[in-house]
């Protein structure tokens, strides 16, 4: 054969070997980049089912794995009342706090994806575990320094936020605020009435007796759905107990004597 035409024979022989290999690798890459995809569709395509045996708002949805973890975890802080918040509705939840009050125990509200990074991610886990583990723990001292308040507080809770913290808020019934007010305006009114004669001290327990059986029959009229509450909220303790506080406060300094109380005064007025 010709020398020349054996050359352009190789040459050819070559640029069909280089082809077949470009080929093959590009066969392997694609390969390899669906095997990647179908991975990746499997791990973002974890089965969840909704939440049907807890208290929810909205309707949040666990995978299998999140939702043994979750049990765990009520489980572990039974003294709390855990209500399972859907994504779309977290804003909704701390918007109404106070609607989910539970008188027995601080109530914890907390959202379905950081229960599933809690169920996979350790360290996520003991962070927020301590979040909550630290809430319950601070209840005690948050009574004590309210004192006398504490009485005027219907609930406590806390709502486990992003970014590794939480927010505090307490449910206040105005009415139990505004009645501690009314016994110990009418505890100074008693003190000062000693001075006047028995006949007008019997008259005016008479008329308290006769009061206090009104506002219990208003209270006992009273539907869940008609509670006289205000919520505070706080980022802190500290912060939580100064606005408790606070409220209660105002709420006895916008106090006004109901008109039976007042024609107890002028009564007692108009006779000495």
């Amino acid at each position: 054969m010709n020398p020349i035409i054996q050359t352009e024979a190789g040459i050819a022989a070559g640029y069909t070997a280089a082809a077949n290999y470009d080929k093959a690798q590009g066969s392997g890459t694609k390969a390899a980049g669906s095997a990647r995809e179908a991975s990746a569709s499997e791990s973002t395509s974890v089965k969840k089912h909704k939440v049907t045996n807890a208290k929810t708002i909205g309707e949040p949805q666990l995978s299998e794995q999140a939702q043994k973890y979750y049990d765990q975890l009520r489980k572990k802080y039974s003294n709390m009342d855990f209500i399972l918040v859907s994504s779309d509705m977290k804003e909704v939840a701390k918007a109404n706090a106070g609607n989910y009050a539970n008188k027995n125990r601080m109530v914890v509200l907390i959202d379905e994806e950081k229960i599933e990074k809690m169920a996979t991610d350790e360290e996520f886990r003991k962070q927020y575990e301590g979040i909550i583990g630290s809430a319950t723990k601070q209840l005690p001292q948050i009574k004590k320094s309210l004192g006398v308040n504490a009485g005027s507080v219907k609930s406590y809770g806390i709502q486990v936020n992003d970014g590794g913290n939480a927010s505090f808020f307490a449910v206040i019934d105005k009415s139990l605020a505004a009645q501690r007010d009314r016994i110990e305006k009418r505890a100074q009114h008693k003190a000062e009435e000693k001075k006047k004669n028995q006949k007008a001290e019997a008259e005016k327990r008479a008329e308290e007796r006769r009061t206090q059986k009104a506002d219990a029959k208003k209270k006992a009229d009273k539907t869940e759905g008609e509670d006289d509450t205000v919520t505070v909220t706080a980022d802190s303790i500290e912060d939580l107990i100064r606005q408790i506080n606070n409220t209660i406060f105002d709420i006895r300094s916008q106090y006004v004597q109901t008109d039976q109380e007042r024609q107890i005064g002028q009564h007692f007025d108009a006779k000495w």
